[in-house]
Formats: structure tokens, C-alpha cells, sequence
């Protein structure tokens, strides 16, 4: 089965986000919503009056209502695989339905719910080609985003997935900013920001530890200068003192430490900083020319 559920951000993938797609699910049956009952159960709404099957097979064709509710049925038993068919199924045989489009949306979600991402992804983004300006895109849009996101692992994989699902995340926070998706998505922005983060982190490392201190240099700038918001930066700072000093830059290893040391004064790389300097005589110093200082002045005004 594709995917999984043991990348980088664990169990909190299946609570709230896949509860929030759930939810979305209500505008997509066919009938009024039963009372109580859990999520899913409020989806066993029903057809009231089937729907004509496509004009050019009409003998051919099960009634609307029986292959919509048989899909619904296999949704609520955990069945995904077999409600993706049926809901394809209905899209198939009635094309000119309003309930085609719905029945691409529940495509999505069930392949979405199996860890079919790929699927999921398609499935959304047939739904909104064919529909851009539909009610459910912001929901469509929401769920490719998470099929994106429940994609990344951990740092030592390439980090396109993550960029991919940061770009669909930030789509859904900036152009449906008033939905129940948009908060969400927020949250979730961040934790792809400290896994890209984290990326840049550990080839930084990698290169400062065989002595190429300049690709270093370039990977903890970008730390510092794309994701200054992430727990990564107080290291990024001090590596950037560690590879300063063996390049003999002084002026730039000493503006590294100071601006830790304002910063993130508690922190632990600070104090180790401080001791690297002071073991080579020097002391933190900020040069406000620095490419250093003008960051922080930018991103994190005083």
C-alpha cells in the first residue's frame, strides 16, 4: 500500500486533519444526514429520487441511488479500495449527474483513507480542473495538500515532497483564509518549515564535517534567512561561527556570536560559541554591515 504512517510528524497526521476531511464529507451525500452517530455514520444519508443514467447506456446501468449508497456502505466499513470503484463507478455510468463531481471528491477521500496518495492527488485535481469554482475546491485543494504532507519522512530523504506539500498548504491558508481548513494548514506550514529547515541543517553539517566550509556557510544562511521562525536557527548561528573561524573570517564568526547571544541568549550554542571565540582570544562583536545583522534586522526587527 502506498504511503504509510510512520514519517515525520507520526500519529498526528490521522487525529485532527483527517476529522477536519471527515467533516467535509457532509456536503457530499446524497440526502439530509441522519441524527447521532458518529461521522461517517452521518454520511448513511440515502437517495430520495434516482437519477436518470447516462443517455447512452440506459440498460446497462444500476440505479443511481443503489451504487451511491453501496459505495457510502463500504466507506463506513473501512473498505477504501472497494469505495474508491464504486464511487468511480457512479461517476462512469452518470456523467451528466451533479453527483459525478461529488463522486470524484469521495474517490479522493477514500483513496486518501487507504494511503493512496497518488490517487488521492489525482482524483482532487480532476475534480478541480473540471471544477475550479466549485463550493468543495477549498476541500479538494485541503486534501491534496495532505496527501502531500503525509508523504515527507525524515531529513535524510529528498526534501521535494515537502516543498510540494509547503506550497499546497500555503494555497489553501492564503486563498481560503476563512475556512476550516485554513488553520490547519497553518499549523502544519510550520512543521514542513522545521523539516525543510532541518534538511539544510544536516547537509550543513555533512559539509562542514569534510572541511568544505563554504557549501557549510551557504546552508546555514538559508536557514537563517528562509526559516528564521524554526528551532534550527540558534545551531545554524553557531556553525556558522565554527565555519567562519576555520575559513579565518573572523569579523563574520564574532557577528555570528553576537547576534546569538541577543537573540538566544539561554541558549546552549550561545555559551559554546562564546567559548570557541574566546578560546581563540576574540570576543562577540556584531558588524552591522554583515549579511548577519542586516537578516535579523530584517526578519526580526528590534
Amino acid at each position: 500500500m502506498p504511503g504509510g504512517a510512520n514519517g515525520f510528524l507520526g500519529a498526528c497526521r490521522r487525529g485532527g486533519a483527517r476529522g477536519l476531511l471527515a467533516a467535509g464529507l457532509l456536503g457530499l451525500t446524497l440526502a439530509g444526514c441522519a441524527s447521532g452517530g458518529n461521522m461517517l455514520d452521518k454520511l448513511m444519508g440515502g437517495v430520495k429520487d434516482a437519477i436518470a443514467p447516462s443517455p447512452d447506456k440506459p440498460d446497462q446501468v444500476e440505479p443511481i441511488s443503489k451504487l451511491y449508497n453501496d459505495a457510502l456502505a463500504s466507506l463506513k466499513a473501512g473498505e477504501y479500495r472497494s469505495a474508491a470503484k464504486k464511487f468511480a463507478k457512479v461517476e462512469r455510468q452518470y456523467p451528466y449527474s451533479r453527483w459525478a463531481s461529488k463522486a470524484i471528491l469521495m474517490q479522493a477521500y477514500a483513496q486518501y483513507m487507504r494511503n493512496d496518495y497518488d490517487k488521492a492527488i489525482a482524483a482532487a485535481k480532476k475534480f478541480l480542473t473540471l471544477h475550479p469554482g466549485h463550493k468543495d475546491a477549498p476541500y479538494a485543494h485541503y486534501l491534496v495538500a495532505l496527501s502531500l504532507y503525509e508523504q515527507i519522512s525524515d531529513v535524510k530523504h529528498d526534501p521535494t515532497v515537502a516543498k510540494k506539500a509547503r506550497e499546497a498548504l500555503q494555497l489553501v491558508a492564503n486563498r481560503y483564509p476563512e475556512t476550516r481548513y485554513a488553520a490547519d494548514a497553518q499549523r502544519k506550514l510550520k512543521a514542513v518549515q522545521d523539516y525543510l529547515a532541518g534538511k539544510e541543517m544536516e547537509v550543513g553539517r555533512y559539509y562542514l564535517k569534510r572541511g568544505n566550509h563554504l557549501a557549510a556557510i551557504n546552508r546555514f544562511k538559508k536557514v537563517i534567512t528562509d526559516y528564521q521562525t524554526t528551532a534550527h536557527v540558534p545551531e545554524a548561528l553557531y556553525r556558522l561561527v565554527e565555519a567562519y573561524l576555520a575559513l579565518g573570517i573572523r569579523s563574520e564568526a564574532q557577528t555570528a556570536a553576537a547576534v546569538l547571544g541577543h537573540n538566544f541568549p539561554g541558549s546552549p550554542w550561545y555559551k559554546d560559541a562564546y567559548r570557541l571565540l574566546t578560546g581563540q582570544g576574540l570576543s562577540p562583536a556584531e558588524n552591522t554591515g554583515s549579511w548577519i545583522s542586516r537578516a535579523f534586522r530584517k526578519l526580526i526587527p528590534g
